[in-house]
């Protein structure tokens, strides 16, 4: 990573709370080692369906054993099947690989889960009825919750009201704006903002990440998507997680500093996370 393209603020830790790292190992380390360069000391891997949820718990497991713990930053993976993939579990009739994989120690969440109405890719009352299974097993198995809302708002919440919101819940790569931040926080969950909130149009994230109070916050890349400025038009990696940081930062009027360690602190907490 040369000067001219580091990301801002060096020698800061962050976390990146939710990022998808890429299948290939070889292309995964590279990745790894450029985020523990820019300052990333931990993350999580996210699943989206039962195959890329057993492959990041196997990263988690075993590229800092072949790496070397110290040249990558810590990682933690999540099961969890997406919206859009939600009728493979209505043709199978079963979330157990879910419940299976959350004994691993390194898997520390269900999801990402939820609701996505904007590509529709599996029918709504399907959509509905996994992420209702999802929310059971995360509420029965006192699992922090990882949830996928977009253009769902209202669905989203009443799924939650019936099902109950687990004690760690986050709106992961929010796309609402100053009501939908509200209504997140009147349950108790946590909202983790992404590149988006650097983009120009994203005047109401950004305006619902100033009303989002310091211990609720999360900041993710949600990569290979959202690329932040000034990397838009790029796959997205953890390396740019301080870009998110600082348009973060500056949307809330804080320092760099209490962003990136709002960022590690309320993982940790959230993710019951030992270090």
């Amino acid at each position: 990573m040369t000067p001219e393209s580091a990301p801002p603020g060096g020698g800061v830790e962050w976390f990146d709370n939710h990022c998808h790292l890429p299948d290939d190992n070889s292309e995964a380390v590279r990745v790894l080692r450029d985020a523990a360069a820019a300052g990333v000391v931990g993350l999580i891997d996210v699943g989206t369906d039962e195959a890329s949820s057993r492959a990041a718990l196997g990263r988690a497991v075993g590229l800092p054993t072949r790496v070397g713990t110290g040249d990558v930053p810590r990682m933690w993976a999540t099961a969890g099947l997406h919206p859009h993939d939600a009728s493979t579990a209505a043709e199978s009739g079963s979330l157990d690989w879910v419940v299976e994989l959350l004994e691993h120690d390194e898997v520390v969440a269900v999801g990402e889960c939820g609701l996505d109405y904007h590509y529709d890719h599996s029918p709504r009352e399907v959509q509905r009825r996994v992420f209702a299974s999802q929310v059971a097993i995360a509420v029965e198995r006192a699992a922090p919750l990882v949830i996928h809302s977009r253009e769902a708002w209202d669905d989203t919440f009443d799924i939650l009201a019936s099902e109950g919101v687990p004690e760690s819940t986050v709106f992961h790569c929010f796309t609402g704006g100053p009501a939908e931040v509200r209504r997140a926080l009147d349950v108790g969950a946590h909202v983790s903002f992404s590149g988006i909130v650097s983009f120009k149009s994203a005047t109401d994230v950004r305006e619902a990440a100033v009303l989002c109070p310091a211990d609720r916050m999360m900041v993710e890349t949600d990569s290979p998507y959202l690329a932040p400025v000034p990397r838009r038009g790029r796959a997205n990696e953890p390396a740019f997680l301080p870009f998110v940081g600082a348009a973060l930062a500056e949307a809330r009027g804080e320092s760099l500093l209490d962003v990136a360690t709002r960022s590690v602190v309320n993982a940790g907490r959230f993710y019951r996370l030992v270090r």
